[in-house]
């Protein structure tokens, strides 16, 4: 089963019709995660305490858990994001929040290193831009380093399109050669 984590709040998202056609080529069951649907708890004192207590107690059925279990579960993860204000939608930092469970999507080794139990072979991230100006990666890093280092999903993906709202560009056909080239 594909994971889909869908970030695109936007009817006509650019960043979605790439993903959508991704989708398509892969195939197969996908199961859809619209992070705007959400109703994220705020991650303050009362929640971090829940939330080491269920651990503590190994309560991982909690409903508390589910998009942890879900995330963990899935045989590849696609994200779609677009690029704002130098990285992605708030609401998939949220997201990461409530499914970086320790006993979940990742444990430590007793040197205290983070060993994924996730069961992905593969997360891609999807994302587009308006401008060209992307120092950070389009947030790409984070997503790295959380699907290799934590999760232990060993391939991660960038597919981008950018440079879409400049005067000279022609989005259409920028989306487009993005998705000729999946």
């Amino acid at each position: 089963m594909t994971l889909f984590i869908n970030a695109c709040v936007r009817n006509n998202s650019r960043t979605m019709k790439i993903a959508s056609a991704f989708l398509k080529k892969q195939g197969g069951e996908t199961t859809e995660v619209r992070l705007w649907e959400l109703d994220f708890p705020t991650v303050d004192e009362d929640f971090l305490i829940k939330r080491d207590a269920l651990i503590a107690n190994e309560r991982f059925d909690s409903e508390m858990f589910s998009l942890a279990r879900q995330f963990a579960a899935a045989d590849s993860i696609v994200i779609a994001a677009p690029y704002w204000d130098l990285s992605f939608p708030a609401t998939l930092k949220q997201y990461f929040e409530q499914i970086n469970v320790l006993g979940i999507t990742f444990s430590y080794s007793p040197e205290g290193i983070p060993q994924g139990l996730c069961k992905a072979k593969n997360l891609y991230y999807i994302t587009t831009a308006g401008g060209s100006f992307c120092p950070f990666d389009y947030g790409f890093g984070y997503i790295k380093s959380l699907a290799e280092n934590f999760y232990g999903i060993p391939q991660t993906t960038l597919i981008k399109a950018t440079s879409l709202d400049l005067i000279t560009s022609n989005p259409d056909e920028i989306v487009q050669r993005c998705i000729d080239s999946l």
